[in-house]
């Protein structure tokens, strides 16, 4: 019950036992093509090039960085918590000039701060994330993607922590480009990348075109901008994989395909709307849960994401004393934190498979009952009341 990794959906883990077969046998361009569809309905898109990157969310977000920047190209990150750094790093890496603007961890931006750093910075893209689970908090989107287009920037989001159990329209935000992971409301394992290119992302990229010397033949044409910097995450040389010319570039990492597959189907069996709505539903019984535990939740709980609550660790506790019993005692983990906030808040995630309301109360009690063995001052009974008057709703 962290932020994530978390227990898969049992229908995932079965799908990743499926047998292997050859990167070009008919039954696994089908489901790559299969798959590709999927993930247009989950990011709420139209765009083709929507596909996937082998490795964990990382490796998508490095992908997207890596191909679209090039040594000295002007980025914007505005950062909220822990992984805005991580986009500035990885941008910083490629030999991109970053721009960064902050709010103090626990709050989001208001889409006028970023107007007015893209009229100061002049960005090339706006590279940002919309959940951070460092922080528990939900950027809103859709007038960012607004003053982005207006001002002729890329926009680019990392939408691994916040995707299935809170809202993402990737056109109607219009947002250039998006990345993902499967191991939080998706509830799959990491080591999967979604992936989605719209065409303002897609005309940058493909300047950078690049067919590797042993599969290129006359009919291929390079790009005139400079070659990206990575092969495995070209994204150019990933497309022409994944497209009707089966360009090979690496061998398709089969299982997580199978489970990638099987989690946007699952998302979409049980219909996105749903699934936001039983995300907040149980994020809002472990809110008002914690409380009862007079516990007090983290930053600014209006923007707070569904799926995942900051808890300031009481001070007369020890906080990964309280973890280790919950652990050890009970089988659940919850998790600490990064940076400013750590050792100074909980983060306790209902999301995925857990977003759950046999999850979120056996939690609760259980965390009262460690907590009232340490020490801390509570009314017994007071949490799985509140957040059973939360579903009594």
């Amino acid at each position: 019950m962290g932020p994530g990794p978390i227990n898969c959906y049992p229908r995932v883990l079965s799908a990743m036992s499926t047998q292997l077969v050859g990167q070009y046998d008919p039954v696994m361009t089908g489901y790559m093509n299969e798959t590709m569809a999927l993930y247009r309905q989950v990011f709420m898109t139209q765009n083709q090039q929507t596909l996937l990157v082998d490795g964990t969310s990382r490796a998508g977000i490095e992908a997207m960085i890596v191909s679209c920047l090039e040594p000295g190209d002007r980025v914007l990150v505005p950062i909220f918590g822990r992984f805005g750094h991580l986009l500035t790093e990885i941008a910083e890496r490629v030999g991109a000039k970053v721009f960064t603007i902050e709010v103090a961890w626990g709050e989001v931006f208001k889409a006028e701060q970023i107007e007015a750093a893209i009229k100061q910075f002049d960005p090339k893209m706006v590279a940002i994330v919309q959940g951070d689970t460092s922080t528990t908090m939900l950027q809103p989107l859709a007038d960012i993607g607004e003053v982005c287009r207006r001002l002729d920037v890329i926009l680019y989001c990392d939408g691994t922590a916040s995707i299935g159990g809170n809202a993402f329209e990737t056109d109607n935000w219009k947002i250039d480009a998006v990345s993902v992971g499967l191991q939080k409301c998706l509830g799959g394992p990491s080591g999967s990348a979604p992936i989605t290119m719209g065409e303002r992302y897609l005309d940058i990229i493909n300047k950078r075109r690049h067919i590797e010397l042993g599969i290129r033949d006359e009919n291929h044409q390079a790009g005139q901008n400079s070659r990206i910097q990575s092969n495995y995450f070209d994204l150019p040389m990933i497309i022409d994989y994944w497209g009707d010319e089966r360009l090979n570039h690496h061998t398709e990492a089969a299982s997580m395909l199978y489970c990638a597959r099987e989690c946007a189907i699952n998302l979409l069996d049980e219909g996105i709307d749903n699934c936001i709505a039983r995300h907040k539903l149980n994020g809002d019984a472990m809110l008002a849960g914690v409380k009862g535990l007079n516990l007090k939740p983290f930053g600014d709980i209006s923007n707070k994401m569904n799926n995942v609550v900051g808890v300031y660790i009481p001070e007369n506790v020890d906080g990964e004393a309280i973890r280790h019993q919950m652990l050890h005692d009970f089988n659940i983990e919850i998790g600490t934190s990064f940076g400013p906030l750590h050792g100074k808040i909980w983060r306790i995630g209902t999301m995925g498979y857990n977003a759950r309301q046999d999850c979120v109360l056996s939690t609760l009690q259980s965390l009262e009952s460690v907590l009232r063995r340490n020490g801390h001052k509570m009314k017994l009974g007071e949490a799985v009341d509140a957040a059973f008057s939360v579903y009594g709703k």
